[in-house]
């Protein structure tokens, strides 16, 4: 299997499934991209027939889809793992727990809630999709970067994050910022809030963190395209 192929396999629901590795990191950018444009392809060709709100219904629809609730998965166990009030050795137990808590389900819902509105709340046009997949594909970046600049505390075959290389991923962040500078900023920087959180709770990135992170990032990102 390729670095490429990894990357979406282990991203979305294309391909058999793969745990990380190193070489895929490189990638994630690119299948960011692609997540991110049939997203907004799916928001802009439905909004072609139905109304604003069933379009981004169906653009949320599309996401989840695509990835196979990964991001939306470790949302929900980041928020009940650093968001109640434990102590810090019982957090990364909590967040490994298949049960899901109050703050799980509450942040799940603001956040499919925002992203929703933030959609339904303007017009899909070329520029939007184009603006979708930049802020999609800089969430992949700031996963990567992330797995070179933070330390891995999760376990098990998440830790083939560690080692990989930066260079594509920040390469992709310049170009995603021609598309809507504002957009990605403010993604990138909501990224990094979460991440910088993570490691005051505790002490490092988790593949659940990433995927918290990468939800929270695009959300703001939808956000500033709707203002």
């Amino acid at each position: 299997m390729t670095g490429l192929q990894a990357a979406f396999a282990f991203l979305t629901v294309l391909g058999r499934p793969a745990a990380p590795q190193p070489r895929a990191v490189a990638w994630f950018p690119l299948v960011g991209a692609v997540v991110g444009g049939g997203v907004g392809l799916v928001w802009w060709g439905a909004g072609e027939w139905w109304p604003s709100a069933v379009a981004a219904a169906l653009a949320v629809t599309a996401d989840l889809a695509l990835t196979g609730m990964l991001h939306l998965d470790g949302l929900a166990d980041t928020a009940d793992g650093l968001l109640p009030p434990l102590p810090r050795e019982r957090r990364p137990e909590v967040m490994a727990a298949p049960d899901t808590g109050a703050f799980a389900l509450g942040a799940v819902v603001v956040v499919l809630l925002l992203r929703f509105t933030a959609l339904a709340s303007v017009g899909a046009t070329g520029h939007h999709v184009a603006t979708v997949a930049a802020v999609w594909a800089t969430v992949r970046a700031a996963m990567a970067v992330t797995t070179a600049v933070v330390p891995y505390v999760g376990h098990g075959a998440a830790d083939g994050f560690v080692g990989a290389r930066v260079t594509a991923p920040l390469l992709a962040v310049l170009v995603a910022g021609i598309v809507h500078p504002s957009a990605v900023l403010a993604c990138a920087a909501a990224f990094a809030l979460v991440v910088w959180f993570a490691r005051r709770r505790v002490g490092g990135f988790t593949g659940d963190v990433l995927g918290a992170a990468g939800m929270v990032g695009e959300t703001v990102g939808l956000l500033v395209l709707a203002a």
